[in-house]
């Protein structure tokens, strides 16, 4: 037996053990779990649950660390005490084009100086491999916050912070209140003379070194002086194996339309949707990038056209 078989079956094993005794000891049950991890975006099935308990199966993939990291949360666990049994992966796997995901020119020269302002080289090193963005919609219809969850990658060398951006094209806008949640913290903000571009640089807990990953989370909220903005989404510059956008209107204003804009290097598609009698909407897109994930939504007789 080689000695690689032999630490994947301990790591299966050391995972198994913690979830058996993170979940006694929380008092739970596995169906509990299941739901709680369905509520945050994170569909594991019940089956994986019980194979990853059991030791019949090792958590394998971006999606089941994502998992795993919730898991750890919801049982009240220390941060890495189930994803830091599993060890790692000497591959980054295929990394596709870095490119800007708009057909904009002179947005990308924003970037470009928000990026140099910043101190952090463009393109970013880093990759997204699974992103979970969740915007919430006030009474009014307008996006009040929103909180992104990813699992980062460095994809070359060793990044000790990660760029993220707030992007407005065509509409100067105050700053929006960009703030660490989790992974890490603030170390600079910038915003560009224009007001299309707003960043702000989140400081790694440890640096990452290739190909290493993260789960990081960070928010975006805006002040009482920013425009009323009934659109939202997230733009991958590299290939991102998933992308979730999960919208969440107010009981008191649900949408009398919904549009979905997809933007690739390929084109634009759009294309509209309905809540189907809920109050939240999701899109996801898997193996998706470079390229922008949006949703817009209006109230009474839409009047403008789409494009």
């Amino acid at each position: 037996m080689s000695s690689k078989k032999v630490l994947r079956t301990s790591g299966t094993d050391a995972v198994a053990a913690a979830l058996r005794d993170g979940i006694n000891a929380r008092g739970v049950t596995l169906a509990w779990l299941h739901e709680q991890l369905r509520v945050r975006g994170n569909r594991v099935s019940m089956a994986t649950l019980s194979y990853w308990r059991s030791g019949a199966r090792r958590p394998e993939g971006v999606q089941s660390m994502a998992a795993l990291h919730d898991i750890e949360e919801l049982l009240h666990l220390p941060d890495g005490a189930l994803t830091a049994l599993l060890g790692g992966t000497n591959r980054t796997g295929p990394l596709g084009p870095n490119q800007f995901p708009l057909d904009e020119k002179e947005l990308e020269q924003a970037v470009k100086d928000t990026f140099e302002a910043l101190g952090t080289p463009y393109p970013d090193t880093s990759r997204e491999l699974t992103t979970h963005s969740v915007t919430d919609v006030d009474a009014d219809g307008n996006v009040f916050r929103c909180i992104t969850r990813s699992v980062v990658q460095s994809t070359v060398g060793t990044v000790s912070a990660i760029p993220f951006l707030e992007l407005s094209p065509g509409i100067s806008t105050p700053a929006p209140l960009l703030d660490a949640v989790s992974g890490g913290s603030i170390s600079e903000r910038y915003s560009h003379p224009t007001g299309e571009v707003h960043g702000a640089l989140f400081e790694l807990e440890s640096p990452l070194t290739a190909p290493g990953t993260a789960v990081i989370e960070w928010s975006i909220a805006y002040p009482d002086d920013y425009p009323p903005t009934r659109e939202t989404g997230h733009a991958v510059a590299r290939q991102c194996r998933e992308l979730m956008v999960w919208t969440r209107f107010h009981p008191d204003a649900l949408p009398d339309w919904i549009e979905e804009k997809i933007e690739t290097p390929t084109g634009i598609h759009l294309a509209p949707l309905s809540l189907e009698g809920r109050s939240s909407i999701h899109q996801v897109r898997r193996a998706f990038g470079p390229g922008t994930v949006e949703l817009r939504w209006g109230f009474g007789e839409r009047t403008d056209q789409p494009g």
